[in-house]
């Protein structure tokens, strides 16, 4: 993926909004009503599945929270949430936590070349609300614990490898991971209302059984330099990791995070902010906001995030629409597509096949606004590449 920041800049219709002192510039705010609206663009009417997708684009409905997967004997999960993808020879493997508590885990769903289902196992038991999580670079997956002293387990995706906690990844309240390969470090958002930023840096890359804790340290304003503070007190008792370094920056509910070219893509929910980091020169900025967009906003409920090979930014959205909107390299934002009738539900996992063709995520709830009703999905389409 190309650095760049989205929306530096924006003007909206013949109205500009002031930001840091700078006036936005450049950003397209995309109408889904409209032909052409986004890269894809427009919508179109619901699919069997109640999803609106653009021209050339069908969905399938690959797994469902209670119901054997189709050819297997296994049981998918409750409330399914953060996912990736693995190569697995001609095929490849998508991972799924359950955000429930107790039990949680997470489980896989295995892949052909052609996409048919041959597989699907727990690879994680016996932990507590796995929200989201990510992949490392060494094709484990880390699923996070959103509770409070929650922890990190790193899971092998191919449910060969017994999981394995990762205490010194800290204790709070997690939600997503982000593997940086060129800095041998993992970044780390905590969903609390005056959460941090955190980034662990393995003694060994590639062995996180022992490291070093950081959270970000900044200035409360929403663009700036910033440095990294150890955390004295991984095991955040008795005191809050969130709260052991003065001057860390606090960040209103961390979801999604996600690394690529030396930025980091994160979202808070509490503000409904995309935010980046530039690691090249130490600073960070807003990507997106919706407070500073006229009229209706694009995207609204911002959770789990994940990027293609294109540049594009896909962002699931916790209610709003139930919609999952890209943002691309140009600076526009649109809906991609929309789940109707499911109104009491959230987006989540979004994760790419390792050729870019097929995108899956999940509804948590589904129709039932029961966690007992998810539903994982599979779109498949001309992705940009």
């Amino acid at each position: 993926m190309e650095r760049r920041s989205f929306l530096r800049g924006a003007i909206i219709g013949s109205s500009a909004a002031a930001f840091g002192g700078t006036l936005w510039r450049g950003a397209a705010y995309a109408d889904p009503a409209q032909p052409g609206a986004g890269p894809y663009g427009a919508l179109g009417s619901a699919d069997a599945n109640g999803i609106q997708l653009p021209a050339g684009f069908s969905s399938r409905v690959v797994a469902r929270s209670g119901q054997t997967v189709g050819g297997t004997s296994y049981t998918w999960h409750n409330a399914p949430d953060g996912g990736a993808c693995y190569v697995d020879g001609s095929g490849w493997i998508y991972v799924s936590n359950s955000e429930i508590n107790p039990s949680g885990g997470a489980s896989a769903l295995k892949f052909s070349s052609t996409g048919a289902i041959t597989g699907a196992y727990r690879i994680l038991s016996d932990t507590r609300q796995n929200c989201a999580g990510g992949k490392t670079p060494w094709n484990t997956w880390l699923s996070c614990e959103e509770v409070s002293l929650g922890y990190v387990y790193e899971a092998d995706p191919w449910g060969v490898n017994p999981s394995v906690r990762r205490a010194a990844m800290g204790r709070f309240k997690h939600e997503a991971a982000a593997a940086d390969p060129v800095r041998r470090v993992v970044y780390l958002t905590e969903d609390e209302t005056n959460g941090c930023l955190y980034r662990f840096i393995p003694t060994t890359w590639g062995d996180l059984s022992s490291g070093t804790l950081q959270v970000l340290k900044a200035g409360t304003g929403t663009s700036g330099g910033f440095t990294w503070a150890t955390v004295p007190d991984p095991d955040g008792s008795p005191t809050a990791t969130r709260s052991q370094v003065s001057g860390s920056k606090k960040f209103n509910g961390g979801e999604g995070c996600y690394y690529a070219d030396d930025t980091v893509w994160f979202t808070t929910k509490g503000d409904n902010r995309v935010w980046q980091l530039n690691l090249a020169d130490s600073t960070y900025e807003l990507a997106y906001d919706d407070s500073l967009v006229s009229g209706s906003a694009p995207l609204t409920g911002v959770d789990n995030v994940t990027g293609s090979s294109s540049g594009d930014l896909y962002v699931a959205e916790d209610g709003g629409n139930m919609e999952i909107c890209v943002i691309t390299p140009d600076d526009v934002v649109a809906p991609f597509l929309r789940i109707t009738g499911q109104s009491g539900s959230e987006i989540t996992g979004p994760a790419f096949s390792p050729n870019g063709s097929r995108l899956y995520f999940s509804s948590q709830r589904g129709t039932s606004g029961s966690s007992s009703g998810g539903i994982t999905y599979e779109v498949t389409g001309p992705f940009r590449a």
